[in-house]
Parts: C-alpha cells; sequence; structure tokens
C-alpha cells in the first residue's frame, strides 16, 4: 500500500525543496541552511528562507512527488542534498484514516499482521530513493490510535549521522549514506488508551535525548550520539505525553524544556530537575519553542476549559 499520509510528507518535502533552489546547501554548510529535526533548524517551526511559493495544489508549485510504502506521521528531515524519514509497512490490512475533529478512534487491540519498520534516504532534486533500511520486521508491541502511526516520530540529524525513533521499539543511528552504527532498545509501554506515540528525539552537543512518557514508567532518556551507550535516564512523574523536547540555549544556561500534563519541567544537560510549572491541559502534544527571547510552553484538548499558553 502506499503512504495514506503521502500528501502530507509530500508537500512537505516540496515546500523544501523549492527553498532549496533558493538558497543551496551542503552537507558541509551549518545546520540553519538546512531542515534538520522536527520543526527546523531552531525547532520553531519558521524558516529563514525567502521568496518560497505561498499557494500549492496537486500539480501547482510541485516539482516532485515520490510514492513511500507504508504510514508514517513523522516529519522529513533535510541535509544537504538528502531526504530522510521513516515509516511503518503493515503487510496486512491497515483502515483507512478519517479526517477532521471527531472521536471514537480508540483502537485498542494490537494488530497481528506482520510489520516491517523503514527508513529511508532520498534525493532532494528529484525525489528517487537513495538507499531504504528495515531495521526491524515482525507485530507491533502496542496498539495505537487511528489517527497515529508507527512511525510518528521525526528523526534529527548532525550533518553527519542520522537518528531515528520509532516509539516502543528504538533509537537507531545511520551515517548519511545508510550504514547501520547503533542501536538503543526501548521496552514497551503501555500508553494512554493505546494511542501509541510520538515524541521526537532531539540532538545538542554530544547527547541524544529522548522523553518517553507512558503510563508505567515515564523517563527522560540521553544518549551518547557517537555510540548509543546511555549517559544517564531520569525518572519523570507523568503519564502519557506526546511533545517534543525543546533545547533552551540563553545567557545562563542551556536547559532541555519538556511539556507534560502533570507539569513543565526543565532540566539541565546532566539530567537535573531545574524548575517546573503545573497547569497545563490534561492531554500535552505541542512543543516548546522560543521568540523574540521569550519560552512559550503551550497544550489544549478540545474538551477541556483551560487551554494553556504560558511565556
Amino acid at each position: 500500500m502506499l503512504r495514506s499520509a503521502g500528501a502530507i510528507a509530500v508537500y512537505f518535502t516540496v515546500l523544501l525543496i523549492m527553498s532549496s533552489k533558493l538558497e543551496p546547501c551542503g552537507a558541509t554548510e551549518p545546520a540553519e541552511a538546512n531542515w534538520p529535526q522536527f520543526r527546523g533548524a531552531d525547532a520553531t517551526g519558521v524558516t529563514r528562507s525567502t521568496g518560497l511559493p505561498d499557494q500549492w495544489s496537486a500539480t501547482e508549485n510541485v516539482e516532485w512527488k515520490s510514492d513511500i510504502p507504508g504510514r508514517g506521521w513523522g516529519s522529513p528531515i533535510v541535509w544537504g542534498d538528502s531526504v530522510f524519514l521513516s515509516t511503518v509497512v503493515n503487510t496486512g490490512t491497515t483502515e483507512p484514516v478519517k479526517k477532521g475533529l471527531y472521536f471514537g478512534g480508540d483502537r485498542k487491540e494490537i494488530p497481528t499482521s506482520i510489520h516491517e519498520w523503514k527508513v529511508l534516504s532520498l534525493d532532494l532534486a528529484n525525489g528517487n530513493v537513495r538507499w531504504e533500511k528495515t531495521i526491524r520486521t515482525g507485530t507491533p508491541t502496542g496498539s495505537i490510535h487511528l489517527k497515529n502511526s508507527y512511525a510518528s516520530e521525526t528523526p534529527v540529524t548532525d550533518g553527519e549521522h542520522v537518528y531515528f525513533c520509532f516509539g516502543n521499539i528504538g533509537l537507531y543511528c545511520f551515517d548519511l549514506n545508510g550504514e547501520a552504527l547503533w542501536s538503543h532498545e526501548l521496552a514497551p509501554h503501555k500508553t494512554r488508551n493505546g494511542w501509541g506515540t510520538a515524541a521526537s528525539p532531539v540532538l545538542h552537543g554530544n547527547a541524544l535525548y529522548y522523553v518517553n512518557d507512558n503510563d508505567e514508567h515515564s523517563t527522560l532518556l540521553a544518549l551518547d550520539k557517537r555510540t548509543g551507550k546511555k549517559l544517564w535516564e531520569v525518572d519523570r512523574d507523568e503519564k502519557s505525553n506526546w511533545a517534543t523536547p525543546f533545547i533552551w540555549t540563553h545567557d545562563s544556561a542551556t536547559e532541555i524544556v519538556t511539556a507534560g500534563t502533570g507539569a513543565v519541567r526543565s532540566y539541565d544537560l546532566q539530567g537535573k530537575l531545574l524548575w517546573s510549572l503545573k497547569g497545563m491541559s490534561s492531554i500535552t502534544i505541542a512543543t516548546p519553542y522560543v521568540a523574540d527571547g521569550l519560552l512559550y510552553v503551550s497544550s489544549g484538548y478540545v474538551l477541556d476549559p483551560t487551554k494553556a499558553l504560558y511565556a
């Protein structure tokens, strides 16, 4: 089957293609010239490129399309002339996704069909697949919501290696040519209502950070990005969340800011809790970000009377 969310992934990729034509970038250029992680170089969702198209359709302002097998909600990332993304192929029958706001998407039964967890690299110029690797074949370790996928985490790159994450499965490091360098297993845990996982890993210095919030044992994990060796892991008094952490560097320090239903928490680079702030909504998905020197943290659920926004 073809990826059901193909339009979302492809149009995001095409937007970056248009950007690359205006501002060519190479593998040796800084992260700001690329799109190396979830929500871009600054993790704000804002590009510094100019002259981008402001409208497109199935044909207008489309440079190319590439069919990707399976299903994955994670964003593609770009470094130099390469696009990296992940997907999971169900060899059985996959229920079609419903659009719009609705309730009743819980699917608590774990599929019994064989799935294939894949990572890919595409040529930014034409969408051709440069390499494709299957990192796991088997049955899922848990269920997911109808609106979720088994590949909802966005990869991250430092320009030398690319790091992929599949929640409840593992973290995987490849070089840009597709050679597997190391992996770190993630023990499966139950998530709220069987909705699955979505938070993406982030990089800072020589460390890869991953927030694993679930209904059994939530933690913040730090790995050595060069070897995959665990640097530290701290427990979090949280249940299931889906928010990617944000690395906040300011004049005083660098902090790992995590959003959660229980509280917003900030840690130093060794995992020590610096501060916390309560008052979030009952479902936390949004990633914190910085604009004009202020840190913004938000959450919102359609049935909650309070939809928090803090700065």
